[in-house]
């Protein structure tokens, strides 16, 4: 017995083409238009830079570049080590005001905790500190505040607390509401909704992101020392600017040791959170 034809076939006008049959106009979506621009970007970006004989004999300039590097000089060793101490206090004291400022934003950024005109409001003000590089924050710091730790401390406080701020909310938001909503059932008062529904559940995350934050807030403290905001970043500007790439270099692997020891010591200590947090909710199931 053949098989009965199709009731409802398809008209002939409106059958859809393979889109190797397509004009190249109409097999242009989203994603392959923003390849295209960013492909015409590096060709129009690349014939842009210009560079002379010498700038561009990069094997040259390494090697001579490698050569005053190396060995480091180790007898600034000890002023390094002072600056560098410095730097993690910046950056120790930075994360702690950044974490305060931030946990009260967030809870009015939190669409599940804060009414809509204050989730708009504290969004838009985290939006606008997160614009800002640290950078930026640095020289407007030493110009409020002169060339010292403080406006190295006051400047990375304010960079962290834009993204510790997103990051928090967004922890907040993860929470199901469902406990505390039946503990204001029960007649808890706000806090305690907060206190027993919602911080347990979003305080491994929280502390994850704390952790995250104070690893690059010791990275960015070596740098906003170049405009004057204290740490290593004032041997480093002074070393470039007399040429003195050995004593750079101890700065550089000072810096390195540290920033390696603390992501060891960071992931050691976001995984013991993780591996905590799950057998938590599975003694909870």
């Amino acid at each position: 017995m053949s098989p009965s034809p199709n009731p409802n076939p398809t008209p002939e006008h409106e059958k859809v083409p393979p889109l190797a049959e397509l004009p190249w106009y109409r097999r242009l979506n989203l994603l392959n238009t923003t390849l295209l621009i960013f492909v015409l970007a590096v060709i129009f970006s690349g014939s842009q830079i210009e560079g002379n004989e010498r700038d561009l004999d990069i094997l040259k300039n390494l090697g001579r570049f490698l050569s005053d590097f190396f060995p480091p000089d180790l007898s600034v060793l000890k002023s390094t080590g002072s600056a560098l101490i410095e730097t993690v206090e910046i950056a120790i004291l930075a994360t702690f005001f950044a974490i305060i400022i931030s946990l009260i934003i967030a809870l009015g950024a939190a669409q599940t905790i804060g009414p809509k005109w204050l989730v708009f409001s504290m969004r838009m003000l985290l939006n606008i500190i997160r614009t800002i590089p640290s950078l930026i924050w640095a020289v407007i710091a030493v110009a409020a505040m002169g060339a010292n730790a403080l406006a190295g401390v006051a400047a990375l406080t304010l960079y962290s607390t834009g993204y510790l701020g997103k990051f928090f909310s967004e922890a907040f938001e993860s929470v199901d509401m469902k406990v505390a909503r039946s503990l204001r059932g029960i007649g808890a008062d706000p806090l305690q909704s907060f206190q027993y529904g919602i911080w347990p559940h979003a305080k491994p995350l929280i502390w994850s992101h704390c952790i995250w934050m104070l690893e690059y807030n010791i990275r960015s403290a070596s740098i906003i020392g170049y405009v004057g905001a204290g740490g290593l970043g004032l041997q480093l500007h002074a070393y470039q600017e007399f040429h003195q790439w050995d004593r750079f270099a101890t700065v550089l692997c000072c810096i390195l040791v540290v920033v390696t020891v603390l992501d060891f010591l960071s992931e050691r200590i976001r995984r013991r959170i993780a591996r905590r947090d799950g057998s938590n909710d599975a003694l909870s199931d």
